[in-house]
């Protein structure tokens, strides 16, 4: 099983990406707000299984072209960017939503489900749409939100 190596911060164009998916989801005040927040969130770890399960999303196939690229990436050690999360809300119904690195998440996932995966995350404040959004603080409880020691 390959080492995944992953970049200390994400890659500049990776939150305009973010950015251009949540626009879909969000207003734009929103979307700048969550962005903002992404930017200055601290990096927490979570395994590819559970980001995969909390965005209720499909594993995507390994012959997928951007599945297949980072799995190539993998098997080179070219270092990985982390992903860019938005944090769900589980009494809503919400699915947290991966805003960058879906692809990443499954070649990880097609790799081993256990990997623990870098991750920024951001978070509407709670309450009704507009409601503060702000980062996520690392968390000590559980064993998900390890963060990175390298």
């Amino acid at each position: 099983m390959p080492d995944i190596r992953w970049k200390d911060a994400p890659q500049e164009h990776d939150y305009p990406a973010a950015a251009d998916y949540l626009a879909l989801l969000a207003a734009p005040a929103q979307v700048e707000a969550l962005v903002k927040a992404l930017r200055v969130a601290p990096e927490q770890r979570w395994k590819a299984k559970d980001i995969l399960r909390a965005a209720l999303l499909p594993l995507l196939p390994a012959d997928n072209p951007h599945v297949a690229a980072d799995l190539q990436k993998i098997r080179k050690e070219k270092q990985l960017s982390p992903v860019l999360l938005v944090r769900g809300d589980l009494f809503a119904g919400l699915p947290m939503t991966i805003a960058d690195g879906y692809h990443r998440v499954c070649a990880v996932y097609l790799t081993d489900e256990n990997t623990d995966i870098p991750c920024r995350i951001a978070a509407l404040g709670g309450g009704p749409p507009g409601a503060t959004i702000r980062p996520v603080a690392a968390s000590t409880a559980g064993h998900g939100g390890r963060r990175s020691t390298a």
